[in-house]
C-alpha cells in the first residue's frame, strides 16, 4: 500500500485501508509480533491461514518460554524475599548471596 502523497503545504489524505493497516499492525505488534514479522503477515493472503498458522506458532513456543523463564525468576525471587524476612540483619542479606552464588 502506497503512502498518499502530500501536497505542499498541506497534510497527506489517508484513506481507510490505511486505517485498517496500522490497526492490524498494532494489534500484531501487542500480540508480540515484531515489525519483521508483522510484514510476513501482511503479506499473506487472507486464504493463506497454514503460514499464517506456522508464524504464530513460532510465536507461542517463544511465549511460553518466556514464561516459563519468568516462572523460575518468579520463584528465585520470592525464596530469596521469604529468606531476607526470616533472617538477623548480622546474618547477611539472602538477596545479595544469591546474586553471588546461585546455589545460595
Amino acid at each position: 500500500m502506497d503512502i498518499p502523497e502530500r501536497p505542499y503545504g498541506e497534510n497527506r489524505i489517508y484513506v481507510s485501508e490505511h486505517l485498517d493497516r496500522l490497526r492490524f499492525i498494532k494489534r500484531a505488534q501487542a500480540l508480540g509480533f515484531s515489525l519483521s514479522e508483522v510484514e510476513s503477515l501482511l503479506s499473506l493472503s487472507a486464504s493463506n491461514c497454514a503460514e499464517a498458522e506456522q508464524l504464530a506458532n513460532r510465536k507461542l513456543i517463544l511465549v511460553n518460554e518466556k514464561l516459563a523463564d519468568l516462572s523460575r525468576i518468579q520463584s528465585v525471587l520470592e525464596r530469596a524475599v521469604a529468606g531476607c524476612r526470616s533472617t538477623q540483619p548480622y546474618e547477611g542479606c539472602p538477596i545479595i548471596e544469591s546474586l553471588i552464588d546461585p546455589k545460595a
